[in-house]
This record gives C-alpha cells, sequence and structure tokens, in this order.
C-alpha cells in the first residue's frame, strides 16, 4: 500500500467517458489554479496567475507582450495555445497509473493510445462499484467529486471563466 496516494478523489472523466481518479491532496488546489487562469480578463491578468501544482500556459515564458499579447488584451482562455491543442490541463485519465495500484490498473483500465497527448487509461464507469470497493479494502479514502474531475480534465474551460 502506497502512503503517498492514500487519499484519492475520482470521477466520471466526460471528455473520455472513463473514471479519472487523482490525488485529494492536491486535486482541489489544482482546480483552483485551472480556475483562476479560465477567470482572468486580460493577459496581464493571465501572466499574474501563480501556479504551484501546474505550469501556466499563458505565462510569460510563453506569451510575450510584444508578442501580440499585450497586459490589456482581452483574455480567453480557450485562444491560448496549449488550451487549443489539449495539452494543458493533461488529461486526468492519464493519472490513474501514478496513483492506483498496478494490479487494479491490469484488471479494471485499458491502456488507450492518443496521438498526440500520450497514453490515458481507460476505467469504464460499470467497475466503479468493485474497484472503489478494492481500493477502501486496501486503505484508500476514495471520494467521488465529477465536478472536480472534469476541472482538472479542463473540460469545458471557457464556461469555467463565467
Amino acid at each position: 500500500m502506497t502512503t503517498q496516494h492514500q487519499h484519492l478523489v475520482y470521477g466520471h472523466a466526460t471528455a473520455h467517458n472513463s473514471l479519472a481518479f487523482a490525488d485529494a491532496g492536491t486535486a482541489t488546489e489544482e482546480a483552483a489554479e485551472i480556475r483562476a487562469l479560465a477567470a482572468a480578463r486580460t493577459w496581464g491578468e493571465a501572466r499574474q496567475v501563480r501556479m504551484t501544482h501546474l505550469w501556466n500556459p499563458a505565462g510569460p515564458e510563453y506569451h510575450e507582450p510584444e508578442d501580440g499579447y499585450a497586459d490589456d488584451k482581452p483574455f480567453t482562455i480557450t485562444e491560448v495555445g496549449a488550451v487549443e491543442d489539449g495539452t494543458w490541463p493533461r488529461m486526468v485519465t492519464e493519472r490513474a497509473f501514478t496513483v492506483l495500484p498496478q494490479d487494479l490498473q491490469d484488471r479494471y483500465g485499458k491502456r488507450q493510445l492518443t496521438v498526440h497527448d500520450g497514453d490515458y487509461l481507460e476505467i469504464p464507469v460499470a467497475g466503479e462499484g468493485d474497484l472503489v470497493t478494492e481500493l477502501r479494502e486496501r486503505g484508500y479514502e476514495v471520494t467521488r467529486d465529477d465536478a472536480l474531475i472534469n476541472v482538472l480534465d479542463g473540460f469545458s474551460l471557457g464556461s469555467l471563466a463565467a
């Protein structure tokens, strides 16, 4: 049993129609970072969003004011290159590779390959009850939060700003 990821949050990841798992210790803070960036109204605000767990795809190392991203220019998160191409935030369904025990990954999930974004673990919703039971039997605290999982996945990022 791992002590590093004993409390997991999970839910139905809409984009992949799969269960997804994340470390509950950082998930809420990561979601707050995603929401904060989505809420930025200008590029200047977006550049100022502090990231502790994630990297800021609108940060000054990626979008300089002199490159057409002036501080007062309106900011829309869905126009950021890394968001448009699906590399930010990372797919929440890939986190299962690091937070779930290997034998449970093998039993309940199937590795899916994507062309651009790497692999993810597809876990059918039908296996939820048995998988959650096994995790709890191994000492994991497991909480379902579909909304949090989908924020972590970047699902409907544009609507997060509303």
